[in-house]
């Protein structure tokens, strides 16, 4: 009985693995991605006009195309630590991808990560189980520890650089110490598995099948969570975060800001993370109002504020998306091949 059961949901994942209608869903989500952008430069606009075109025209001049792609190569090196991060938690699932295989699923899930419901990690395992012939209930719990890593990275960044530019807001530490609950569940198997338990009783018999999955991938998150890959996935985080604070910290200095570079770090990664826990796609509006409104408390102009959030959310969300439409069609066609029996 057991068995046919293991052998009903693995077929049941690979079917949804395989599912032409999730091509179409990534196709819609594509297209809303696209208009999400259109609507980001739409807002920037009003924003910089209302607050004063002429001087941030002005101060755009200093940033100039080798300014952006200064910034855009900070970015890439980020991303690049990332997608070796990712290899190494793949690698703990033994899966038996290479190197190569992994780097394109991690780019090409950047295609879609301006869309609602994360849908860049789950393109990314759904390479996985194509490639692989594991079911989806087999690789969840590598976005799963991708994301409690990176959690942990930023929490503990943000915590030292608040710290080391003078102690930050009080929002800033409500949301540090929130994002400090949520990486200390996701992070202990057992903790995780209570918190699902206890979710799955608030929402009582609706989506009992949905609980009954995410309990097997909390107790799957184990192997994720030991010295190895932990500790090391933490450095790479930390490191890849702190090349986007100093990117973020030498554009507010081309634009005439002079703010301390820890300061700097501090709001941007603040901004990120009220964006991600957001829940909108990209953090889009989150993460921008939530760096104009500190730099503003920190005394820099409202147009150089907008204009930095501006700029650096294009040399890494909207850089981050570029790169991803370039990969996602390779990554898509290799991934189509027979799932071995």
């Amino acid at each position: 009985m057991n068995g046919r059961g293991t052998m009903s949901r693995q077929g049941d994942d690979r079917a949804a693995a395989q599912d032409p209608r999730v091509d179409q869903a990534a196709g819609a989500r594509m297209s809303r991605a696209g208009l999400l952008l259109l609507g980001f430069v739409a807002l920037v606009v009003v924003a910089v006009v209302a607050t004063g075109w002429q001087d941030a025209m002005r101060a755009l001049e200093v940033v100039q195309p080798g300014g952006l792609g200064v910034l855009c190569a900070l970015a890439g090196l980020h991303y690049l630590l990332r997608a070796w991060r990712w290899h190494m938690i793949v690698q703990t699932a033994g899966l038996g991808t290479t190197m190569g295989q992994n780097a394109r699923h991690f780019f090409g899930g950047f295609a879609l990560t301006a869309t609602p419901g994360r849908v860049g990690e789950l393109v990314r395992l759904r390479w996985l189980a194509r490639e692989t012939g594991r079911g989806l209930g087999a690789v969840l719990p590598i976005a799963l520890a991708d994301r409690a890593v990176e959690l942990a990275s930023m929490v503990l960044l943000i915590a030292a650089a608040l710290v080391v530019g003078g102690g930050g807001t009080a929002a800033a530490w409500w949301l540090v110490a929130v994002a400090t609950v949520l990486v200390v569940i996701a992070c202990r198997p057992r903790l995780l598995e209570r918190a699902v338990t206890v979710a799955a009783r608030v929402a009582g018999r609706r989506r009992a099948r949905l609980f009954v999955r995410l309990r097997r991938v909390a107790r799957r998150i184990g192997p994720f969570m030991r010295a190895w890959p932990f500790v090391p996935a933490l450095v790479i985080g930390i490191v890849g975060w702190g090349i986007e604070g100093v990117a973020f910290w030498l554009l507010l200095d081309w634009l005439g800001a002079e703010l301390p570079l820890a300061t700097a770090a501090a709001i941007f990664l603040v901004a990120v993370l009220a964006g991600a826990l957001s829940g909108l796609p990209g953090g889009l509006g989150g993460t921008e109002i939530t760096a104009v409104t500190l730099l503003v408390l920190q005394g820099v102009p409202a147009d150089t504020a907008v204009l930095a959030t501006a700029v650096i959310r294009i040399a890494t969300l909207w850089f981050a998306v570029a790169i991803g439409l370039a990969v996602f069609p390779s990554a898509e066609s290799r991934s189509i091949r027979p799932m071995p029996a």
